[in-house]
């Protein structure tokens, strides 16, 4: 089976699986996922399931991806904020969706990869920065949307400080060593509202920059 056929496949059982967003269903199909992927693991780019991409970190299930990307509820004028860049898949997804796209990687290697597969793709409103993704980057917050692709064991507040009042923040929230919840925060203005949308299994958000 062709990549664009195992794409098609993948689509229809996320339609399936609930997600019914129109424009997150359109991004998936417009990002290939295949780029993001290691040479090794390419024949499993549209199976549903998280790859190694060095670094001891993985790119995340194409249904994670989508639900994560679904209750975002990104629009096309919002200024969005990405903790851990990784392959750079869920940032093209996203970078597709709103207005601009910040994304912080503590791993150079990773963020360089990355940055060539947004250039080959000729994505130009994502702005990368190599840096610990715990701070956020408060130069420029607020954000209309955060979202978190690591496990903070309680809630991120420096990160929910950045959102702007009405903004929304999905983030996994949970130990390392198991499933975490997927919340979704909003801030209002009498402070933050958080609901379950979901389990998840993500590597922990670690502060600081990666050696090496």
């Amino acid at each position: 089976m062709n990549p664009d056929s195992r794409k098609i496949r993948l689509i229809l059982a996320m339609r399936r699986t609930g997600i019914t967003d129109t424009r997150v269903l359109g991004a998936l199909e417009r990002i290939p996922r295949d780029a993001f992927v290691p040479v090794t693991f390419r024949d499993r780019a549209y199976d549903d399931v998280a790859l190694p991409i060095g670094r001891h970190q993985t790119i995340s299930q194409p249904s994670v991806v989508a639900r994560m990307t679904q209750v975002l509820e990104v629009g096309d004028r919002m200024k969005v904020l990405e903790i851990g860049t990784g392959s750079g898949y869920q940032a093209a997804v996203l970078a597709s969706l709103c207005r601009r796209l910040y994304t912080v990687e503590r791993h150079r290697e990773l963020l360089d990869l990355a940055e060539r597969q947004f250039s080959a793709l000729r994505i130009t409103n994502i702005t990368t920065r190599l840096g610990d993704g715990a701070l956020g980057w408060p130069e420029q917050a607020p954000f209309d949307r955060i979202i978190v692709t690591a496990a903070a064991s309680a809630m991120p507040e420096v990160l929910a400080g950045q959102l702007c009042i009405g903004g929304i923040m999905v983030v996994p929230i949970g130990a390392s060593d198991g499933d975490q919840t997927l919340t979704r925060v909003r801030r209002t203005d009498e402070g933050f509202a958080t609901e379950t949308v979901g389990m998840v299994r993500f590597v922990p958000l670690v502060p600081g920059i990666a050696a090496g």
